[in-house]
């Protein structure tokens, strides 16, 4: 078997073989080559896995993104996606392989992070990824949808209109570049995406509504992409609001959306203030709540000092990365919201596995949980308390890109 760099000749073939490790079949693109999922693949950096024969059997590719970190530092990262192996070629070490050589081409990049979304959660954890970001669902009855009247002095300014989608993509590009600058745990979505059509609404050319939300001075600062199914569910891809007004505003006209029987919003943050907003407390139903973004730490000191903080203190930290091989300790230290972070010999305040510290660097997940599950192990009583507000954020990280 041997591994190999693809390059735009190989375009047809990765995603053949891409495809068919999923069982999936390759959809024709539009005219221009436009519109399908996979049109924003960026050719010279996938990886293309051969067995003896010189037959394709594997892939995997990356994106060219930027993270929003805690405290609004943006770093550059990769967004690894396309990892298959054909069902005729599993368990035979093709897949480790891959990876393998995708981290260490990631490392050559200079690149701190690489993020992913998780086809199944059990397959990334041992290649050093964990869970950082999460996401749900919410279910709001029309019956049910009245918002409590806003308290004095509070009633957000602004309008919304409302348009179609492919009269709103130059809108939509502006709106989300602006409020992933502001959320951590989003990736940017380069203007390729946006002009390919790659991935899902509001990016994929299918028919949607937008409802865009212009603040007081007529400036866009939000927009809810949304389509009504079976004539009864008003379905929310995204909500995106760069200030609390907007998603407000937008709250409140999807809520109040007549000639439907139920408004889901299919991509809702942890810490939304929906619920907080209904009269009704209980309106809001849950649904699936699952794992989004997954991030890899390729350089410890290089990615605990590109992020924020909020509160100043020290942690000696003993990390493992077992799929590379890797045994560090590490003395972090923040004062004033920077970090610095430098090799130590000082005994260990937590031992704990890099796919851990991919969890916990964007904040979305506390330290002091991966203790009582068992993943982490603090050496004194007091470090949990210590390394959840060391490590919390500024605001809960959600990612919305889907790739």
């Amino acid at each position: 078997m041997d591994i190999r760099p693809t390059s735009e000749q190989d375009h047809q073939l990765f995603v053949e073989t891409m495809h068919a490790a999923f069982g999936l079949f390759v959809d024709p693109p539009g005219e221009d080559g436009t519109g399908v999922w996979w049109s924003a693949f960026e050719p010279e950096r996938g990886l293309l896995a051969r067995d003896a024969d010189g037959r394709a059997i594997g892939t995997a590719g990356a994106y060219t993104f930027e993270l929003t970190l805690p405290g609004g530092r943006i770093v550059p990262v990769s967004g690894v996606t396309a990892v298959g192996v054909l069902p005729s070629h599993r368990r035979r070490g093709v897949l480790t392989a891959v990876m393998r050589r995708q981290l260490a081409d990631l490392r050559a990049r200079g690149e701190v992070l690489s993020v992913l979304l998780a086809s199944e959660s059990v397959i990334y954890r041992r290649f050093g990824y964990g869970p950082a970001t999460y996401t749900r669902s919410l279910t709001v009855p029309r019956h049910r949808a009245a918002l409590t009247p806003p308290r004095a002095g509070t009633e957000p300014g602004g309008t919304v209109e409302l348009l179609h989608r492919d009269r709103a993509v130059d809108l939509l590009e502006q709106v989300y570049d602006r409020y992933r600058r502001t959320r951590p745990g989003s990736v940017s979505r380069p203007h390729r995406w946006w002009a390919r059509g790659a991935g899902q609404p509001p990016v994929a050319p299918k028919p949607r509504y937008i409802a865009l939300h212009r603040d007081a001075d007529g400036a866009p600062d939000g927009y809810a992409s949304y389509s009504i199914e079976d004539k009864r569910s008003l379905v929310v891809d995204e909500t995106v609001a760069a200030t609390d007004a907007a998603h407000t505003a937008l709250a409140r006209y999807l809520l109040g959306h007549d000639l439907v029987q139920e408004v889901v919003f299919r991509h809702v943050p942890p810490d939304s203030p929906l619920p907080w907003q209904l009269a009704d407390f209980n309106a809001a139903q849950p649904g699936k709540h699952t794992d989004w973004l997954w991030a890899r730490v390729l350089d410890v000191p290089g990615a605990l000092t590109a992020r924020g903080w909020s509160t100043d203190g020290t942690l000696v930290l003993d990390v493992d990365d077992p799929f590379l091989g890797e045994h560090h300790r590490h003395l972090l230290t923040v004062r004033d919201g920077e970090a610095t972070c430098v090799p130590t010999d000082r005994e260990p305040d937590l031992s704990l596995d890099v796919s851990d510290l991919g969890s916990v660097l964007l904040g979305g997940t506390a330290p002091s949980t991966l203790v009582r599950a068992g993943h982490l192990r603090a050496h004194h009583p007091d470090v949990p308390a210590r390394a959840d507000a060391l490590f919390r954020s500024d605001r809960e990280p959600h990612c919305l890109h889907w790739f």
